[in-house]
């Protein structure tokens, strides 16, 4: 029996994964707009956010939100974090009791600090919730390059049926129960590739993205176990491959934001410029909130909220960090 898949968002990833796993069961993809589910119906292209890339003739698009919900065995959620709670509560009714859901959000809501699993718990209690995460750039996983993901969730039988339906010939799934860890992870280095990408903009080079990936690394893992996350996610593909592949990326968004200010825009002016979501910019102030309420030192979070939320300059934020107290690097 085919297991139905819908996936609610059509930006570029929630395209991607509608697409991979429309070679392996039915699948539907829901745009907020019906000119763009249009769009991928009668050409196959998504032309808003992937426009190089042709999409399977099997994979089916809808605005209406309803189809494409009551229809679904697995359900899942690409929609940016400061628009995941409406969109999860509107969906709710349409629903089907036990339905697993999967979240390809990587922030934190602004007003409670909660993740989008719990955002999820919150607006569709009773369901099963995974997090699909790792160093996955939509356009090279679109274009078959090797890559590899990890997909997050306590139930074992419910992981390795959400690993069959997503794995693809170029993308290996592995599982992984730590959701916290995950979810902290996919948070957090968006962050730090906002960091990266202002060193880089600022003309600095290796040496200096490697020192911010690794401290960057070392904040992620603070805050991801003082929440209850397991240390040895962090090492991992939702970890430091996501946090790798985002920080050295021109295909990030975040890495482009922090790029633009470390040249020198202003903030308002590179978001203002972008038709898609750096997550960061948002997640920043909350990430750096739930610093603060676990006790945790994130000094680059810090100067990453300083630059994008209170107009300090990237070269300000650079020497903040620079000149911080000498430390052990254990402990």
């Amino acid at each position: 029996m085919a297991i139905n898949v819908s996936v609610i968002g059509a930006g570029s990833w929630g395209t991607t994964v509608a697409a991979l796993t429309a070679a392996n069961t039915p699948t539907t993809l829901w745009a907020r707009r019906s000119g763009l589910a249009d769009c991928i119906n009668e050409t196959h292209v998504n032309a808003d956010y992937l426009p190089s890339f042709t999409l399977p003739e099997s994979l089916a698009a809808t605005s209406d939100l309803e189809l494409a919900v009551s229809s679904a065995d697995v359900l899942v959620m690409a929609v940016p974090s400061h628009g995941y709670r409406d969109v999860a509560a509107r969906a709710a009714p349409f629903l089907r009791a036990w339905v697993p859901i999967v979240s390809l959000a990587k922030g934190v809501e602004s007003s409670s600090l909660k993740r989008m699993s719990e955002v999820t718990a919150d607006e569709m209690p009773g369901h099963p919730v995974a997090v699909l995460t790792g160093p996955n750039l939509s356009k090279e996983i679109l274009g078959g390059q090797p890559a590899a993901s990890v997909v997050a969730i306590d139930d074992e039988t419910i992981a390795h049926e959400l690993q069959r339906i997503f794995t693809g010939p170029s993308l290996r799934i592995y599982t992984n129960s730590d959701v916290i860890g995950c979810e902290v992870s996919g948070v957090v280095k968006n962050i730090i590739a906002i960091a990266s990408g202002m060193a880089e903009g600022m003309g600095f080079g290796d040496n200096t993205r490697a020192t911010l990936i690794t401290r960057g690394l070392a904040e992620m893992t603070r805050l991801g176990v003082a929440m209850g996350g397991l240390a040895n996610t962090f090492a991992g593909l939702a970890g430091m491959g996501d946090l790798i592949a985002t920080c050295s990326s021109k295909q990030s968004r975040n890495n482009t934001v922090g790029l633009q200010l470390g040249e020198g825009r202003k903030i308002k002016d590179i978001l203002a410029s972008m038709n898609m979501v750096a997550e960061g910019v948002k997640s920043s102030p909350p990430v750096l909130d739930l610093a603060r309420r676990y006790g945790v030192d994130m000094p680059i979070t810090e100067q990453v909220v300083a630059v994008c939320h209170k107009g300090r300059s990237a070269s300000d934020a650079l020497h903040s960090l620079m000149h911080r107290s000498t430390k052990s690097e254990i402990g």
